[in-house]
């Protein structure tokens, strides 16, 4: 039966001080500062257009994301916050999180952050070797993560975590476990350890690095895999590693199919409504000069999950989960029963991908994860 599932907000700030030659995001490289006030109205009006979609949910959790969070003030984050409170309850354990970068940061920035309600940052540090950095196109150095990770631990950020890449230009598997060690020595809660992928639209795709082959690719996943679980980290996810009790609470809403509202440029959203069933995504204009424009609305778009998209919307969410979800959780977040999906069940089990008891991958499952849900597209 369908039921209404947690509510975050993603909040999307698409502004960067350079674009990275892998980042595919809708971020913007900043030429004449940031609009800081201009924005964050527009974000509340985006909000207040999104209202409808609430249907009396408090917010479970917050993410700022982009672009880098962390070149806006900590004065209009609590504006933000503060008046996106008098609009919708929040949670009384809300996790609210900001992405930063090393080479934004200053000590009394990230304390005002966490003075004003940010309870978790994601620093993206990418690597701990300098030459790794610039071959990314990274303008923080190695020690300045180090400096960004020590004072957030002085000021009391006691949540946070460390954005790591491997397979990235000329890299060993040797390479790749120092980061990893340099990066479990600090202690974060969290780790999000993921393989950099060349992607379309990316100055990468245009003049490809060299990147490691094939087999020192699969060594890498193999060392690094068990290096953290040796250290207590637990693959919770594809490219998530948490300590116990410290995943990430916003991106599991959307690995279970949680509901999210997305605000700001080029952001993305999935809302369902209890009065007809239905699901939908949608998303908002992309360029931040348009969507700073006189003309509103905010949303550029949305398309509603006909019933036959829900097995594969759905699975392309949970199965990423190492531990899956419980067959319930499939009509509590669609609406549908377990038994449109029966022949593919039956299939992906019988081919060793699909635990029998839970949607759950086998490891086999986890490493063919494409062929997996190809079974359902």
């Amino acid at each position: 039966m369908l039921s209404l599932p947690p509510l975050s907000l993603y909040v999307h700030i698409p502004w960067c001080i350079k674009k990275c030659p892998y980042c595919d995001f809708n971020s913007h490289a900043m030429k004449d500062g940031i609009p800081e006030e201009e924005y964050v109205t527009a974000l509340l009006e985006d909000f207040d257009q999104e209202l409808h979609t609430i249907q009396g949910r408090e917010l479970h959790s917050i993410f700022f994301g982009g672009g880098t969070p962390s070149l806006i003030s900590a004065k209009v984050f609590d504006r933000f916050l503060t008046e996106l409170q008098k609009r919708i309850t929040f949670a009384s354990d809300i996790e609210i999180t900001m992405e930063a970068n090393p080479g934004t940061y200053e000590h009394d920035k990230f304390k005002s952050y966490r003075d004003v309600g940010i309870n978790r940052l994601s620093l993206g540090v990418q690597s701990f070797q300098d030459e790794k950095l610039k071959a990314l196109g990274r303008i923080h150095s190695a020690n300045e993560a180090y400096e960004a990770i020590a004072s957030l631990r002085e000021i009391g950020f006691d949540n946070f975590n460390i954005d790591l890449m491997h397979g990235l230009p000329s890299q060993t598997a040797e390479d790749a476990m120092s980061d990893l060690r340099k990066a479990i020595e600090l202690n974060p809660t969290h780790i999000s350890w993921y393989q950099l992928t060349i992607e379309p639209n990316t100055v990468f795709f245009s003049k490809p690095p060299k990147l490691p082959q094939d087999e020192t690719l699969w060594s890498i996943q193999e060392q690094g895999w068990d290096l953290l679980e040796q250290a207590g980290y637990k693959q919770y996810e594809i490219s998530a590693y948490s300590q116990e009790g410290r995943q990430a609470r916003h991106n599991l809403n959307y690995w279970t199919f949680g509901d999210y509202i997305g605000i700001g440029a080029g952001a993305h959203g999935k809302i369902t409504s209890l009065a007809d069933g239905s699901i939908y995504r949608n998303w908002k204009t992309r360029m931040p000069s348009d969507y700073l424009s006189a003309d509103k609305p905010y949303e550029a778009g949305r398309r509603l999950l006909e019933q036959g998209d829900l097995p594969i919307e759905f699975l392309m969410n949970a199965l990423r989960l190492n531990e899956g979800v419980a067959h319930s959780l499939f009509s509590e977040r669609t609406g549908r029963e377990l038994a449109i999906m029966e022949s593919g069940l039956k299939q992906a089990i019988s081919k060793g991908l699909l635990e029998q008891k839970r949607l759950q991958p086998t490891k086999q499952g986890r490493l063919f994860l494409n062929d997996l849900l190809e079974i359902f597209a």
